[in-house]
């Protein structure tokens, strides 16, 4: 399958300075080990290794599951308060690289302010992109996955969580760059979702087969309000397409017209990713506190 020049671009930007590999001494060796968990292609090292947040487990009940889908099991993460019921849950969708530590830290920072968080592995049906380094592999694995399949998914699960002390009618959703894409068309399709919170996700683009529709096609009938989260130095998503997407957003449903976007202006792709080059910590502090923020208000929290 092949895909238009804007959608590589756009997750291209995932690949971005990637840090070369060093000579192996006990330095590297200690380094690897520490970035063990992160997907192969982008496993920080040196400078960036220092940069990683890392968010313990402590008080929480937190680790690899599997939940029930047609077909099968979907392998998942879940972070949440120790013996806490009743937790208003948030769907964490990943980016290109999977459910790596980097996913799997922002579920367990999300449990540490009371959520159950659900971190699904979205391609598992299609394959393993965690230990591939090449962008050109990772792609072919994703661009495999149906956004039906994925919604399907996400609706599967809600209903887990609903089963293990979450509480799904404080439901809200929130991704990263292919995830960012995958908040925004979950929310057109969910009514039992309360908000989303979109970092950097495509907006726009030519459809297939696979992905019938985008985000901007999307915002009539958004049945959430979605804050979106934005770099305006991000060179895969166009200004310009942030920018329509603002007015279709003031033109679709209720909850579209509630919406926002907000544009960091020096920011580049994947700013909220603390393990990469293009890291900016005061747009991602920001764009955090916005997102619980965001949650709140909504009434997820």
């Amino acid at each position: 399958m092949t895909l238009d020049q804007e959608t590589r671009e756009a997750l291209r930007q995932d690949f971005d300075s990637l840090v070369p590999p060093s000579p192996v001494d006990r330095r590297a060796f200690v380094a690897g080990s520490l970035s063990a968990g992160f997907a192969a292609a982008v496993a920080p090292s040196g400078d960036l290794l220092a940069q990683v947040i890392r968010t313990d487990a402590q008080g929480l009940t937190a680790g690899d599951i599997s939940i029930p889908v047609s077909g099968g099991q979907l392998p998942a993460y879940r972070a949440m308060p120790a013996g806490k019921t009743r937790a208003a849950t948030i769907l964490v969708v990943q980016e290109i690289f999977g459910v790596h530590e980097h996913i799997k830290d922002v579920c367990r920072r999300f449990a540490q302010q009371g959520y159950l968080a659900i971190a699904p592995e979205l391609y598992s049906r299609e394959g393993d992109v965690s230990k591939l380094k090449e962008f050109k592999d990772i792609l072919a694995i994703v661009s495999k996955v149906p956004d039906a399949q994925v919604a399907s998914d996400l609706d599967a699960t809600v209903a887990w969580a609903a089963t293990q002390g979450g509480d799904t009618a404080r439901l809200g959703v929130t991704g990263f760059c292919w995830g960012g894409r995958q908040t925004w068309l979950y929310a057109a399709h969910n009514p039992a979702v309360r908000a989303g919170v979109a970092w950097y996700g495509r907006l726009a683009g030519p459809t297939n087969e696979r992905q019938t529709a985008h985000p901007i096609e999307r915002a009539a009938t958004l049945k959430a309000p979605v804050l979106g989260l934005y770099g305006g130095a991000d060179t895969g998503i166009p200004l310009d397409t942030v920018e329509a997407m603002k007015v279709a957003l003031s033109t679709g449903s209720d909850a579209a017209q509630r919406s926002e976007i907000v544009v960091y202006p020096d920011a580049k792709h994947a700013f909220f990713a603390d393990y990469r080059p293009s890291y900016d910590a005061a747009s991602a502090a920001d764009g955090w506190q916005r997102c619980l923020g965001w949650l709140r208000q909504h009434g997820v929290a």
